[in-house]
């Protein structure tokens, strides 16, 4: 395990998954130059949180290699706490590239044999998540290998046992899996969780359904509690069974998407910590990830408190001039 010194302060949010090292394309027009940074879904929705202000802690696996202490230092320099961290020595920390062109961006990943595949039960640390408000998982970390999938199963089963509220992104990926086991692996978790945090693309692949009402309403039915539902330029829609809530985009000069969902899955929870509703917290996640949008990578250009606050407040006295 990675060391942290002891604490007996309760976390706000624990996430559990896979971190990688990120090779990003700097340029459309230079094909040859990248930018090296750091992913991983619910570690970077993890970074996000933390530098909204929530106290975080993650739980994985690394490589015992120069990309695993990487991944190390860049948790510790966000005030991560890595005790849920195990380094495995006989398997490497994954690495994904990131190409820009006219169709969006494209990931290319090393990620087969990685050390975060070999999850196991054993590996949860039942006590951090004890002391959480907030677990955070996705499906790209039961997607990643079968003991992954397990491991993610025990950790939701002593977040319950706990009464810690459970937040859960599908994010499919159909490079990982085929959508027969997404869909069934997926529809297990959707109903343990509290808040349930698709994007419309992953959601509408599962269900078939269009409109973002109607897409909502097929998440209820299949269990989730609370639904945010992330539509990227078009903002999102928020639910809790009742009411329903659009919550509108923000225009920004956007460079790169990679991690916006994550920046808002973190934020949405940092925000849910410190007492916003649901339809609040979303609104601030929204704006957290269209910052994150224009710069290049997943972590890099991710927001803090301050930073949204401005863009808010600069947004509000636009309006006000107008």
């Amino acid at each position: 395990m990675a060391e942290l010194p002891d604490t007996s302060e309760s976390l706000d949010i624990i996430a559990l998954g896979e971190a990688m090292v990120e090779f990003n394309q700097a340029r459309s027009d230079d094909e040859r130059t990248y930018l090296q940074g750091f992913g991983g879904d619910t570690s970077n929705a993890l970074i996000a949180a933390v530098r909204q202000g929530a106290r975080g802690g993650y739980i994985t696996r690394l490589g015992d290699d120069e990309f695993g202490r990487m991944c190390l230092q860049l948790w510790r320099d966000e005030n991560v706490d890595t005790r849920g961290v195990t380094i495995d020595p006989a398997a490497p920390t994954g690495v994904y590239f990131v190409q820009h062109g006219k169709q969006g961006h494209v990931f290319s990943y090393l990620r087969a044999g990685s050390a975060a595949s070999r999850m196991q039960p054993s590996d949860v640390p039942a006590d951090l998540i004890a002391r959480a408000r907030f677990l955070h998982v996705s499906g790209i970390s039961q997607a990643i290998s079968a003991s992954a999938t397990d491991t993610v199963f025990h950790a939701l089963s002593l977040a319950r046992e706990a009464n810690v509220t459970v937040a859960y992104d599908p994010n499919l990926r159909l490079k990982l899996w085929p959508l027969a086991r997404a869909r069934a692996i997926i529809l297990a978790t959707l109903p343990l969780a509290d808040y349930f945090l698709p994007s419309y693309d992953d959601v509408r692949l599962l269900c078939g359904r269009e409109e973002p009402e109607d897409v909502l309403a097929w998440c209820h039915a299949q269990g989730a509690r609370k639904v945010a539902l992330k539509m990227g330029e078009r903002g999102a829609w928020v639910s809790d069974g009742g009411d329903v809530q659009r919550i509108a985009a923000h225009r920004v000069e956007a460079l790169d998407a990679t991690g916006a969902g994550d920046c808002f899955d973190g934020t949405l929870l940092a925000r849910l910590v410190q007492g916003d509703d649901l339809a609040t917290a979303a609104s601030w996640a929204n704006a957290a990830a269209a910052l994150t949008t224009t710069g290049y990578g997943a972590v890099a250009p991710l927001p803090t408190r301050e930073r949204v606050a401005r863009f808010l407040a600069e947004i509000a006295g636009r309006g006000l001039a107008a």
